[in-house]
């Protein structure tokens, strides 16, 4: 009892010091408990729509994807014929049966062709209404659609782009482009995650997404009263045979809910790793704390000794307060994070996918996992400034405040930080040495765990000489307030090294990243530079196919010289070796594709893989199965007949666009392939007559005004978009990171305001001496510069080697170029300064404002 009113007493008392460890727990805390608050909350949103949108069984034709994604080549969803209907219909407990038609393959467009997809990623939906969209949709104004000029459109799409009724939309598939007047908007009566829908009458729906009468996509099935759903799924598979897919609504919500939880599966996990890097920098932060706080109570601890307190005691002491912070930090933690839950969900809305605080999620397992996590790290982290503070002695209370350092903690300490280092370097070393990306990113992992370890842990040597160069080159101009700086730093090298590694965390993860960046953006255009010959791409962001009117609208601009068709075709092969490979992709193009893309070969010329009943095969598939150049192949086209092709090319493997794709020709396909079951072109190259490139690329432009689900790039567009995709992805990660540097800045601002409170004495007698006020708070400023340059110099010296190391398992991959980003690189050290200076107004503020009399008196 008496130590829980020891701590209790102490933790009171420095209140003020313990804040800003409190908000480290919290904020770390907070981002964990808010992470799983999110995801949670985004599976209930996606399981109840699932389990609301699903019938009691779903008939749809085989090989159908369950979210409705077009599997077919010619960019129609697969279809049923209406007499499938009746016949389900005639099944044993079924109620009723209705036929719909429904396709995510579809751009939609405002009368100015503005694209009315959403920005978020998810689906543009297009179908039929019928009563199972009555359970999930409420009309709020106007009607459903009833004849071939009506649409109706969700009133979450309407907001956005300000749609009113008798607004004309155009509805953009492989059949074509239909026009039609919003005729209704009707709102979701459960939580829409962002998709768009539109609804058509069942027969318009045919003829706009499939191009003909008398067909659908799925068939909705409710059951009989009493009758199961799994009994329902028998007795139709009983009725209609086994050549249809047929789930219930618990097998088609699940499959459902697994692709959106692989994905939430990912967020989840990433956010929860920044959450852990912010968890180890606000250990740095806790044990600069207590390794202070014991430093100064050095002689009250002398005194509990000397009048009957154990060592057992003591250390229990400071350990409680540490249970104490770490309870009412995670308390504070899992509140705020189910504040940034909230806040999330309010960030995915303004981008398009709307979540319901109505479904927020809090289960059981959050708050314990918070609380956990917060009080054990916390404990864990106090638990050697603890030790420390039990092995002080009762003379310790005759002594000034302050214990000597263990000399022989610091060679132990120095001898275990230059293995772990050492050992790292070695494991970069043998990453950059590995023949294989998997077997090098094991190295690289290594790697960086152990040299990061090894940086925390020496530090404090590192400290003295890297603060002393710092000194040479920036503080010496500051005359004596400047060496008082650099001294101050010095003076304690195992909180400067402690509280430098809370920045070098941080940073050296952005310096990597930033190195990988660049340099995946550079090998990218560098390998497009090389490898492509054509001028313009055309394809669509969205995955639709070319529509014969569109591929003519291309190949009549007078501007071009060349115009490359390239579209896919799923095929069965059987090598020399006897081998079946059951589900390939083969490339099909027109011969002009060999100048488009200039891909490497290891044998032969990729120009004769264009020849009549020829093909090529990447290097590594030629070697698993013994093909060389002049192999038959037999390749089983689907929806096709089989051909022998010979191998008239390899192509090598050290690629990145296309990389491991097997080429032939269309004509060649055709051979064996009817027209009507020919895939639609997935994209288009074209190459401008010479001088003509600008005038190509407007004309280009005006061809496909009509067709505003294609886009057309140039080289230098597609530059900029490959930089753009991987900048958005760096200044997300950066965004999570910056939790743990905020946390890092926590730390200088602890460690700055504890060293205030340890040199109260010293700071009086300088000002006794003549120090102003101005040039105190500028030398605590210029100590908190030096410490804040200290980290990130290891940051970015550390980081730039794990990224360095990083492309070269990239350049495993055709990835060649490095780039390090210097301008990034240069601006994190610029702004590691004002850092600095920013943690130090509030020490330093507090510092210039003490009173002189009262802290020469202070012991």
């Amino acid at each position: 009892m008496t130590v829980l009113k020891t701590s209790m007493r102490n933790f009171f008392a420095h209140k003020g010091r313990m804040a800003l460890s409190a908000v480290a727990v919290l904020l770390s805390v907070a981002f964990v408990c808010g992470t799983l608050v999110f995801t949670d909350t985004m599976n209930t949103t996606f399981d109840k729509l699932f389990a609301v949108t699903s019938s009691d069984v779903t008939v749809s034709a085989k090989g159908a994807s369950d979210d409705g994604e077009t599997t077919s080549g010619n960019g129609r969803p697969p279809v049923l014929p209406a007499s499938v209907v009746d016949q389900v219909r005639k099944a044993r407990g079924v109620k009723s049966a209705q036929g719909t038609v429904f396709s995510t393959a579809v751009t939609v467009v405002d009368a100015d062709k503005n694209n009315l997809s959403p920005t978020s990623g998810a689906p543009t939906i297009v179908g039929s209404w019928n009563g199972n969209d009555a359970r999930t949709m409420k009309i709020t104004s106007g009607a459903a659609p009833s004849g071939s000029d009506q649409v109706m459109v969700d009133a979450d799409t309407a907001d956005k782009h300000h749609l009113g009724l008798g607004d004309e939309i155009g509805v953009i598939t492989a059949v074509g482009t239909h026009t039609a007047k919003i005729s209704g908007i009707a709102a979701f009566t459960v939580t829409n995650p962002g998709a768009a829908i539109f609804y058509l009458d069942t027969p318009t729906a045919q003829r706009t997404l499939i191009g003909e009468p008398g067909v659908y996509t799925n068939i909705d099935v409710t059951a009989a009263q009493g009758v199961s759903d799994a009994r329902l799924k028998k007795d139709v598979v009983a009725e209609i045979g086994a050549g249809y897919k047929v789930q219930t609504a618990k097998e088609t919500a699940d499959a459902n809910q697994k692709e959106v939880a692989d994905l939430l599966n990912v967020m989840k996990y990433v956010m929860l790793g920044f959450a852990l890097i912010a968890f180890m920098v606000g250990i740095f932060l806790i044990i600069n704390t207590f390794s202070m706080l014991v430093a100064q109570r050095t002689r009250e601890i002398g005194l509990m000794r000397a009048i009957g307190s154990s060592r057992r005691q003591v250390n229990q002491s400071v350990l409680a307060e540490a249970l104490l912070l770490g309870v009412f930090g995670s308390v504070l933690g899992v509140g705020a994070g189910i504040g940034i839950a909230v806040g999330l969900m309010k960030v995915m809305g303004s981008v398009g996918m709307k979540l319901s605080t109505d479904d927020l999620t809090v289960t059981w397992t959050t708050p314990l996992v918070g609380l956990a996590l917060g009080v054990v790290v916390t404990v864990l982290a106090a638990y050697l400034p603890a030790r420390r503070a039990g092995k002080i002695s009762p003379m310790a209370a005759l002594r000034d405040a302050g214990a000597p350092a263990d000399a022989r903690a610091g060679r132990i300490r120095l001898l275990v930080g230059l293995v772990l280092t050492v050992a790292g370097a070695g494991s970069l070393y043998l990453a950059t040495q590995a023949d294989k990306a998997n077997a090098g990113s094991l190295w690289l992992g290594l790697g960086v765990v152990l040299s990061l370890l090894g940086f925390v842990i020496i530090g404090p040597l590192l400290a003295g000489g890297v603060i002393r160069v710092l000194g040479a080159i920036l503080l010496r101009a500051f005359g004596p307030v400047g060496r008082m700086a650099e001294r101050n730093a010095l003076r304690n090298p195992r909180r400067t090294g402690a509280t430098g590694a809370a920045l070098m965390i941080g940073l050296s993860l952005v310096a990597c990243l930033s190195v990988v960046g660049s340099s995946m953006v550079a090998s990218a255009t560098d390998q497009l530079d090389k490898t492509v010959g054509t001028d313009f791409i055309v394809q669509s962001d969205s995955g639709q196919l070319f529509t014969e009117q569109a591929v003519k609208a291309v190949k009549s601009t007078p501007e071009l010289a060349r115009v490359t068709e390239y579209r896919l075709l799923d095929a069965a092969l059987t090598t020399p070796d006897g081998r079946t490979s059951k589900k390939e992709m083969l490339n099909a193009a027109d011969p002009t594709y060999a100048q488009d893309l200039r891909t490497k070969t290891v044998a032969g010329d990729l120009a004769d893989a264009y020849k009549p009943d020829s093909m090529s095969v990447p290097e590594g598939f030629a070697k698993k199965h013994g093909i060389t150049l002049g192999s038959k192949v037999q390749v089983d086209f689907k929806d096709g007949t089989a051909g022998r092709l010979t191998v008239r090319a390899i192509t090598s493997d050290d690629v990145v666009i296309d990389k491991g794709a097997m080429y032939t020709s269309i004509a060649t396909a055709a051979r064996y392939v009817p027209a009507d079951s020919m895939p639609l072109d997935l994209l288009l190259f074209a190459t401008a007559k010479d001088g003509q490139q600008e005038a190509a690329y407007q004309a280009l432009k005006s061809a496909l005004h009509d067709y505003p689900q294609y886009t057309v790039r140039d080289q230098t567009d597609y530059k900029q978009e490959l930089k753009d995709q991987i900048g958005q992805l760096l200044n997300m990660i950066y965004g999570l990171l910056a939790l743990a540097i905020v946390v890092a800045v926590l730390g200088v601002v602890n460690t700055l305001a504890l060293s205030v409170v340890e040199r109260t004495r010293e700071i009086g007698l300088m000002r006794a001496i003549g120090l102003s006020r101005r040039q105190l708070r500028r030398m605590i400023r210029l100590e908190s510069v030096v410490i804040a340059l200290f980290g990130a110099l290891l940051g970015l010296g550390l980081g730039m080697s794990w990224g360095a190391t990083a492309q070269k398992l990239l350049a495993l991959e055709g990835l060649n170029v490095l780039e390090i980003p210097w301008p990034t690189i240069i601006a994190v050290f610029i702004g590691s300064a004002f850092v600095g200076l920013f943690a130090a107004l509030v020490p330093a503020f507090r510092a210039g404002r003490m009173n002189v009399l009262n802290a020469i008196a202070t012991e």
